[in-house]
Parts: structure tokens; C-alpha cells; sequence
């Protein structure tokens, strides 16, 4: 009995150690992989989303298309700077008309009303 205890207990701690830390180890990797497939299926989602929604109308001058009438003029005012410092930043502005010239965006579809070919009778 004497000759099994003096090497069992320094084993039994060894071993309890390195079981411990590989299943920390063990752990902290399913956490990670965990977290990354959610992200992927949150950037799924979202990429999903965006493709069902129709293309926005924006023009370059970042405005809608609501914005420019019929000869794509932009209406929308801006802020414009009229005073700059000594490293050429702006430090006054004042609200001008937007000098856009012309939307070159997607054109949104009308809506279309068609009527049923066959009598659903």
C-alpha cells in the first residue's frame, strides 16, 4: 500500500492540471468558433435583406432622386464654406443650393395595374 501512494497523489495532480487546462483550452475555441458563426449568420441576414429591397435612388451629390426635378437639378440646399483658416480647413459655412446637374442613378419603376387575363370563377 505504501509503494502505490507516494507516486499516485503527484500523478493525480498533474494530470488534474493538464485535463484542466485542455479543456479550458477546449472551451474557449468552441467560444470563438460560437461567436464567429453568429456573426456569419448575422452578416447573412442582413445581406439578405439588402437584396430583397429595390436599388435607392440616390445621385451622386448623395441626394434622392425626389430631390432633382424633370432636367436633373438638384434642389436640395447644402452647406458650402466660406471662410477657411491657415491650414486651409473650413471654419464658416452658409446654406447654398446643391450644384449637382444631373441624377444618374437607377430610375424606380412605376407601378403597373394589370388585370386578370382568365375569370378566377
Amino acid at each position: 500500500m505504501g509503494d502505490i501512494v507516494w507516486w499516485v497523489i503527484p500523478a493525480v495532480l498533474y494530470g488534474g492540471g493538464w485535463i484542466a487546462n485542455n479543456a479550458r483550452l477546449a472551451l474557449k475555441v468552441r467560444h470563438e468558433r460560437k461567436l464567429e458563426l453568429l456573426d456569419a449568420a448575422e452578416r447573412q441576414r442582413t445581406a439578405l435583406e439588402a437584396a430583397k429591397r429595390p436599388p435607392e435612388p440616390i445621385c451622386g451629390c448623395t441626394h434622392h432622386l425626389a430631390k432633382h426635378d424633370k432636367q436633373g437639378r438638384c434642389h436640395e440646399e447644402v452647406e458650402a464654406p466660406t471662410a477657411w483658416d491657415a491650414d486651409r480647413r473650413p471654419v464658416q459655412f452658409e446654406p447654398r443650393q446643391c450644384n449637382c446637374q444631373q441624377y444618374v442613378g437607377p430610375e424606380p419603376l412605376g407601378t403597373v395595374f394589370a388585370p386578370e387575363l382568365v375569370d378566377p370563377r
